[in-house]
């Protein structure tokens, strides 16, 4: 889902990129799928259409991890969210890479500190934690354990700003990083109500489109904090926080529809019924949603709220 993605950001940015995969199959579509990311964004004037030959000439791709490691300057893992399989990757890129390497896991929860245990360089790892589709969305979470270098951490700090991404310092690895923390305390609390019988599934999403989720990308919760004025957060908090679901464990609902095979998208029923128009449409609605966001910012010239580097430490 991610690899060839994180692939072409580097690549329409003027590096070579080698894209590598155990199976062939998957290697086999990294051209076509990155081709048509290219042309949706060169619709939007987010791309130069003439140059996407040139930008696929830069990615190549092999089943071969000793020849897609030589002389890589960063490498970006990104494959299944296996603790074990990670840490025998990482084992092997440190012992396959230059020393100079910065190896960086895109992991979305998992500590980046035991991904590289088994590494002898564990200086060189940090998590590099990018939002799907990562072509699209700004975000990537730099994420440094007790172990990283501080130059490692400048080094793709400074890369991801030149190739356009908004990148955000993670200064210890907790599990889940910042947003991913965020967005699955929503969760928890929106399958919460469900559980409850407060409400339906459906009402969730339309009360969360329809209210905070309008504001969210020009208001954050901190800022939107500040504008409501912290003491009234605060009066606010210690009337509600006492309500709000705190379960360490995952929603009753969620682990019913598992069991039963209903898994979303993948199978046509989660928590909402689908089929495969409803799912195109609802995939499309995502990706032109935002596209035109990424274009409104370029044509005001403000891609994105950075945070200066004297503010970062």
């Amino acid at each position: 889902m991610m690899g060839p993605g994180i692939a072409q950001i580097f690549a329409a940015h003027g590096h070579p990129v080698q894209v590598h995969d155990t199976a062939g199959e998957r290697l086999a579509t990294v051209e076509e799928r990155v081709r048509a990311n290219l042309e949706r964004l060169a619709e939007y004037d987010l791309a130069d259409a003439d140059g996407i030959p040139e930008t696929l000439g830069r990615i190549s791709v092999t089943q071969n991890l000793e020849e897609a490691c030589a002389g890589a300057g960063v490498v970006v893992e990104a494959i299944t969210e296996d603790l074990k399989l990670k840490q025998d990757l990482f084992a092997e890129l440190d012992r396959l890479c230059p020393p100079e390497t910065i190896l960086c896991s895109n992991t979305s929860v998992m500590s980046i500190t035991e991904i590289g245990s088994r590494a002898k360089r564990r200086e060189r790892i940090l998590g590099t934690h990018y939002y799907q589709p990562p072509f699209l969305v700004p975000l990537v979470e730099v994420v440094q354990t007790q172990y990283t270098a501080p130059e490692c951490m400048d080094k793709i700090y400074a890369m991801l700003c030149a190739v356009g991404k908004v990148p955000v310092r993670v200064l210890k690895d907790v599990p889940g990083f910042i947003a991913n923390r965020m967005q699955h305390a929503l969760w928890r609390e929106a399958f919460a109500l469900i559980d409850e019988g407060v409400c339906d599934p459906e009402t969730i999403d339309i009360a969360v489109k329809n209210s905070f989720g309008l504001r969210l990308p020009v208001l954050g919760p901190v800022m939107a904090a500040d504008m409501v004025g912290l003491d009234l957060t605060l009066a606010i908090h210690d009337y509600v926080l006492k309500h709000l679901n705190a379960s360490p464990t995952p929603s009753s609902t969620l682990r019913e529809h598992v069991a039963k095979g209903e898994f979303g998208f993948k199978t046509g029923r989660g928590f909402l019924k689908w089929d495969e128009e409803s799912i195109r449409a609802a995939r499309e609605q995502l990706t032109t949603y935002l596209l035109e966001t990424l274009s409104r910012r370029r044509a005001q010239g403000n891609t994105a709220d950075h945070k200066s580097e004297g503010k970062q430490s």
